[in-house]
């Protein structure tokens, strides 16, 4: 008789980046002959992969670990695994908080997760093994080109790891290593592959997307062949990315994604601060009247672009002149929806040092809220035009609130609530904009244009 296959459970926190490499280990652990669960009490693994990106990401992990301790105490048996960016960072820290953790690995290694996992097993006592780069010498594998598993109609590409930008906040640079490119064919072969298995959405991911190429060739513009490549791929419908690094946003990029029809009505460029004294202290690379130049170029190539960003309130030696600034841009930028942080120290970059000019909590905080009044505004503004409009939406699943409601997204990533029934997830269908709200739209249904694997129109009165 089989014996009763072992159960793994994966928590994710941070970036898309982390729940693609949370993906990715699930699949290794599946291929390893466990199956998924949703509740730590049936989990014979449980393997975090941590952030070392927002604010509190120590609190939360070294929490959860200390729930576990419980758990393992109870079930000596259970495995419990630590990956991502902390545990990249404090490998040494975590084996002292949390002893009880059978095995640390970091972003570099994460093809060797269900290996050490059985070492760990069969060895009976815990292992650490965290990588100082990345590397795809010896023919070793591209560190994120592992098997994937994702929803199926949409996957996430990775094209590119680490970053060689400097930003006197982020840690990325340390816990993710230089740059390196996977190559150009391996991603074009990957998704024909995924378009085979019924996925007709991608999004290619990198911590700057726009930079894709330059450890390879510095002689064309590699992401923007990469971006018309892909967009080529028979039964691909939408191509999105993420992140755009404002500085390397180059022409050829905004004419790939005007003349590329596959490619969606969506720019992430994130701006960080208004101000071109405190971008410079960033080492952010461009100035306020930069970006906002070539996000006017971007909006005048593109019909119907929507464009997000991120924003940080409160970097240390931020004045009030500097934050009117960020107000004056974000105004300007019109954005249709913006990702904003209070500036949190984090240990290992730069702008941990500048105690000395750390803004006061509740002055960040007043100017956050000033700063959200803004985006919304503009949020609004985008989604009321859009009311009574037609929008092609790609239905992502039922709403949790209401199950007789379905939400999807267009193309330019805006999600729309809609009532009907019957559609799976992927299903392609039109919706007429009834309502607008500064962070999501309401429609009724118009037409089912198609179901997952067909490619024919379906009349509504069919569905």
């Amino acid at each position: 008789m089989p014996s009763t296959p072992r159960k793994y459970l994966i928590r994710t926190f941070g970036c898309q980046m982390n729940e693609h490499d949370s993906q990715r280990l699930a699949r290794q652990l599946e291929d390893d002959g466990m199956v998924a669960t949703d509740e730590v009490d049936e989990a014979d693994v449980v393997l975090l992969n941590t952030c070392c990106i927002r604010e509190n990401a120590d609190n939360k992990l070294y929490g959860h670990l200390g729930h576990l301790a419980v758990q393992k105490q109870q079930r000596p048996d259970l495995q419990i695994a630590v990956a991502g960016c902390l545990a990249q960072k404090d490998a040494g820290i975590v084996r002292e908080k949390a002893p009880h953790v059978d095995v640390v690995l970091g972003t570099h290694n994460v093809a060797r997760a269900a290996q050490l996992l059985r070492e760990a097993r069969e060895h009976g006592r815990p292992i650490v093994e965290i990588l100082e780069e990345a590397t795809v010498e010896d023919g070793e594998a591209f560190p994120s080109a592992l098997p994937v598993r994702d929803l199926p109609h949409a996957a996430w590409v990775t094209i590119q790891i680490g970053c060689d930008n400097k930003c006197a906040f982020c840690i990325v640079p340390a816990v993710r290593g230089k740059e390196i490119s996977r190559p150009f064919d391996e991603l074009v072969a990957e998704v024909e592959s995924l378009a085979t298995e019924g996925v007709t959405e991608v999004t290619l991911l990198g911590q700057n997307v726009n930079s894709y190429g330059r450890d390879i060739t510095r002689r064309r513009p590699l992401f923007a062949d990469l971006l018309r490549a892909i967009g080529a791929v028979d039964g691909i419908r939408r191509v999105r990315f993420t992140s755009s690094y404002p500085k390397a946003l180059r022409p050829e990029t905004i004419e790939a994604m005007a003349e590329t029809p596959a490619v969606c009505e969506h720019l992430h460029l994130p701006l960080q601060s208004g101000s071109d004294r405190i971008l410079a202290a960033m080492h952010r690379g461009y100035t306020a009247t930069r970006y906002l130049e070539r996000l006017t170029a971007a909006r005048k190539a593109i019909p119907d672009l929507a464009v997000t960003t991120d924003i940080i309130v409160g970097f240390p030696g931020e004045t009030d002149d500097d934050f009117e600034r960020t107000l004056e841009v974000a105004a300007a930028a019109e954005y249709d929806s913006a990702y904003t942080f209070l500036f949190s120290p984090r240990p290992g970059t730069e702008a941990e040092s500048l105690t000395d000019s750390f803004i006061p909590t509740d002055v960040a905080a007043e100017r956050f809220q000033r700063l959200r009044v803004v985006v919304e505004r503009s949020a609004l503004q985008k989604h009321e035009q859009r009311v009574g409009r037609v929008e092609e939406i790609v239905v992502e699943g039922p709403s949790k609130r209401d199950p007789s409601v379905l939400t999807g997204r267009t193309r330019q990533n805006k999600l729309v609530h809609f009532a009907a029934q019957g559609l799976p997830t992927g299903s392609t269908a039109t919706a007429r904009i009834t309502a607008a709200a500064p962070h999501h739209l309401t429609g009724e249904l118009v037409e089912v244009v198609d179901r997952p694997h067909r490619r024919t129109r379906i009349p509504v009165a069919a569905v």
